[in-house]
């Protein structure tokens, strides 16, 4: 999961420290004239930000998907059955307050008398089935192939990766332990605890290392952010290095031993236990806040909007910090299908599969099954027509091998040539549409609620349209669902930024097809085809 971590750190702080035919599309707003749109300069009040992701471009003039209009114009009065919508992730707080009445809860299954009433194989699952059991950290898939030694396949890619990782980690773990200690000797030499601007301003000293901390502060905290901000995100920033050297990059870590299965064996499937949750609620943080993109309780005034108001939360827990295994994705998605779900979300991804065809096989079942599979397209400013990403409907540039996957870009809340997330992966043949995934307002544990961002909340709010289109048009099939998410969003043509390098480029060429999600435009075509 590392390269699809929701992106944590505030963009100046980050500055500072390192398919098939189809029909026509049905188009509310002709396209003609949006991208003649005036730019949006001015940022969105709090209560927009919350929600950016749900309005319109051209009443808000921000990238959102018309989830307000959708409901406000079309859905008004409309009967629906409620769509189950499978999470691949990290865990879900299933006790959260604007998730608790949107859990899938397994009708055919006695909850906690310990035995598999249902006989699919998964005692007492009564939310979904945690296919990690109390594991949580993990090594890379590079780390790995590293660890089985020379003649492994990829095995010298893998290693010069892996040490170049391990020198970066390094040497970032010590440059944010730096502005640490730069924080806590202005603390003590101004002896308070939450300095201000204008304490520094006041500052007088001879001492150059203390002038040198004064003028960092002075220009890249001051006067927007707090010490007390500062230092919790430097901490941050110290851990998310430490784990990478301790877990992620460490070929003797073994984080997989406590699970109790062979995750080279596809054959053994009896592991894992029924808390989707997992051992430790924060941990569950990332697949918290995907279920709320697609399914917090609308209109309750807690926290913000799911896309979608009759839907029921899978919990599959089997993404750990670092890398998840090809096994537990291969096999959550078919507990999903053989489950119920006809919409599944996979929020994560890497660079390595030694086993691809194990998901791959995952999902043409799914197909067979008639479920849509919606995947992030990964947060490295990559073209993924050069650079392969797990998992995928297409390696190398070969045919789709199946009508039922989506991949999805991110957005940020701006209508201008920074609309792109800075951190999106892109591709002309390999990304499918781009959807909100910047400063995504939802559900976290404990009761709690947060910004986050990074394609894994775009890929949410997709499949939050997907499970709104299968709800209130249940006949069409989940290909149908696909092309319709495809061929009925927003067309623009307006260059933006992108990439490593972030260098201009039109955005009608960097996915397949051009265009942003729009709910709206979804819905109508689906009424026309379901007719």
């Amino acid at each position: 999961m590392r390269n699809l971590r929701p992106i944590y750190f505030s963009t100046a702080l980050a500055l500072v420290l390192a398919s098939c035919g189809g029909s026509k599309a049905i188009i509310s707003t002709p396209p003609v004239n949006i991208d003649n749109l005036p730019l949006k300069v001015t940022p969105l009040a709090e209560n927009d930000l919350k929600r950016w992701s749900h309005l319109d471009l051209v009443k808000d003039t921000v990238p959102g998907m018309s989830v307000d209009k959708a409901y406000t114009e079309l859905l008004k009065g409309k009967k629906s059955t409620t769509v189950v919508v499978g999470i691949v992730d990290s865990g879900v707080d299933i006790r959260h307050e604007d998730l608790k009445s949107v859990i899938w809860v397994n009708p055919k299954e006695i909850a906690n008398n310990g035995k598999d009433d249902d006989n699919n194989g998964y005692v007492d699952d009564i939310n979904g089935w945690n296919f990690l059991g109390d594991s949580n950290n993990e090594q890379l898939e590079m780390t790995r192939i590293v660890k089985q030694g020379p003649g492994t396949p990829d095995y010298d890619k893998a290693k010069a990766e892996l040490d170049a990782e391990v020198q970066t980690a390094m040497q970032r773990k010590q440059f944010y332990e730096g502005l640490l200690n730069a924080a806590k000797e202005l603390q003590e030499y101004l002896k308070k605890e939450d300095f201000t601007e204008a304490d520094l301003k006041a500052m007088q000293t001879d001492d150059e290392a203390l002038n040198n901390y004064k003028e960092f502060f002075l220009q890249r905290v001051f006067p927007d952010g707090t010490v007390a901000e500062f230092k919790e995100q430097v901490k941050g920033g110290i851990d998310h290095f430490a784990d990478q050297l301790n877990y992620n990059f460490n070929v003797d870590f073994d984080g997989r031993s406590v699970v109790g299965d062979n995750p080279n064996d596809i054959t053994d499937t009896k592991y894992g236990n029924n808390n989707v949750i997992g051992p430790n609620p924060e941990d569950a943080k990332h697949g918290t806040h995907v279920s709320g993109i697609v399914a917090q309780v609308r209109g309750n005034n807690k926290g913000g909007d799911g896309v979608a108001n009759n839907v029921k939360i899978m919990a599959v827990r089997a993404v750990p910090n670092g890398d998840e295994y090809d096994k537990d994705i291969a096999l959550g998605i078919r507990y999903a299908v053989d489950n119920g779900a006809k919409v599944i979300n996979g929020s994560f991804g890497k660079y390595y599969s030694p086993h691809k065809e194990w998901v791959q096989e995952a999902l043409k079942y799914a197909a067979s099954k008639d479920v849509l599979v919606i995947f992030a397209a990964g947060n490295d400013s990559k073209n993924l027509d050069v650079e392969n990403k797990y998992p995928s409907d297409s390696y190398d540039g070969a045919p789709e091998i199946s009508n039922n996957v989506l991949i999805i870009g991110a957005l940020a809340p701006s209508y201008s040539s920074k609309m792109v997330a800075s951190f999106s992966n892109y591709g002309t043949k390999n990304v499918d549409i781009f959807a909100p995934g910047v400063k995504i307002y939802a559900t976290t544990p404990n009761q709690t609620y947060e910004y986050l961002q990074g394609t894994s909340m775009a890929s949410p709010n997709v499949a939050g349209v997907a499970a709104l289109i299968r709800s209130y048009y249940p006949k069409l099939s989940a290909a149908q669902v696909k092309q319709i998410i495809m061929d009925s969003g927003t067309p623009l043509k307006n260059d933006i930024a992108v990439g490593e390098d972030q260098h201009k480029a039109n955005f009608s060429t960097i996915s397949k097809t051009g265009k942003i999600v729009n709910a709206y435009n979804a819905l109508l075509m689906a009424e026309q085809m379901s007719k």
